[in-house]
């Protein structure tokens, strides 16, 4: 059977599952409300499960040339001694096991195979309204557009307004941490993604870098932030500073970059697990509009493209939309849950130094446990 599915959101989880979906011969259309369809520049962390995932789209070795493998993680000391090593193991044949690229980049490779797939995408636009019908949903648009499709699918990120209308209760909230992220000239002998950490100059939380390209790295600083306080943006390259003041190695180093407020991207950590289903009849929910958590396993756009491509497969199969469903659930939660539950973990360890355990062994351990199949 033909099926017609629109996906709220062009954001890498909508792009990504409309990518899947166009392989399995299935009709989709993206709409995405930022006329613009920009995203801010700052890096992200990726790492095998991501990199197999996009290659299963077409895009992994894509993906790889636009950023820049590295050779896995390191803790380290505030002062900036080693204090383990995890290597990333590839997945993929010929592709690394850790990658570090930027936001736009990341953007550009999706965007450009769906403008090439000739998937249709309305900017500027999202949903008005939706009924579901049991057997169709309809949606009318604030472009003054309509029409029917068999499957609704919501990836319109951590403040969904599909999840708002279906789940009005369930919302993002504050973890007590903030990350502040700032990009950098990379230092020529920098092959690793460093953590930072242990409670340094009074803050609690962790600091670390990642490189992006062979020219540029980005560094981050997660810290407790008591209050979810508002920043005036002026401040924000004095207020980052002083938090990752007193660090030591290649980090201290990093840190005297940090002078330009206007590229500082501070945000509040807000999470949203929902439980299983993350549908309601014929409208799904995937990437962060389902089970958005915190940065500390760098996994959540390894998550949205792991659903995306997992969704597509179970609608490419000859079964009813409601099996196609329950099967993906059956495949992604607990999955997800593990990752998202285990990411605010770490941050409440962070900011309860007394009770934490072993970041390193969690840390470890969930990256052996997303090497396996999805």
């Amino acid at each position: 059977m033909s099926k017609k599915v629109c996906v709220i959101g062009g954001g890498v989880a909508g792009l990504a599952v409309a990518i899947g979906l166009h392989q399995q011969g299935i009709d989709v259309e993206v709409v995405e409300r930022d006329k613009d369809w920009k995203v801010y520049h700052v890096g992200i962390i990726v790492q095998a499960n991501f990199i197999r995932a996009l290659e299963q789209l077409g895009l992994g070795k894509a993906a790889v040339n636009a950023g820049y493998p590295y050779r896995g993680a390191r803790f380290m000391t505030p002062a900036g001694e080693v204090l383990a090593e995890l290597p990333g193991e590839s997945q993929v044949d010929g592709l690394p096991g850790d990658l570090g690229l930027t936001r736009p980049a990341l953007h550009e490779v999706l965007t450009g195979k769906v403008k090439e797939l000739g998937i249709p995408v309305k900017l500027g636009v999202t949903f008005e309204s939706f009924e579901d019908r049991g057997d169709a949903v309809d949606v009318e648009f604030t472009d003054g557009s309509s029409g029917t499709y068999d499957l609704l699918i919501a990836a319109d990120g951590n403040y969904s307004a599909v999840r708002k209308v279906l789940w009005p209760d369930a919302k993002p909230a504050f973890t007590g941490q903030g990350v502040w992220r700032y990009n950098v000239p990379r230092p020529a002998d920098l092959e690793w993604s460093d953590l930072y950490i242990g409670v340094q100059n009074g803050y609690k939380g962790k600091a670390g870098y990642c490189p992006l390209t062979p020219e540029e790295m980005y560094i981050f600083v997660v810290t407790e932030e008591p209050g979810n306080p508002r920043f005036d943006p002026a401040t924000l390259a004095d207020e980052m500073s002083k938090r990752l003041a007193g660090y030591g190695g290649m980090l201290g180093e990093a840190a005297k970059a940090v002078i330009d407020p206007a590229l500082v991207v501070y945000r509040p950590l807000e999470a949203c697990i929902m439980p299983d289903p993350w549908y309601q009849g014929r409208v799904v929910l995937i990437g962060d509009a389902a089970h958005s958590a915190t940065p500390h396993l760098g996994q959540g756009a390894a998550m949205a493209v792991e659903d995306a491509v997992v969704l597509a497969e179970e609608l490419g199969e000859d079964q009813p939309i409601d099996a196609a469903l329950r099967a993906f659930m059956d495949r992604r939660f607990e999955r997800a849950k593990l990752v998202g539950t285990s990411s605010i973990m770490l941050g409440e360890w962070e900011m309860h130094p007394g009770t934490a355990g072993d970041p390193v062994e969690v840390t470890e351990r969930i990256r052996r446990t997303l090497a396996e199949p999805v």
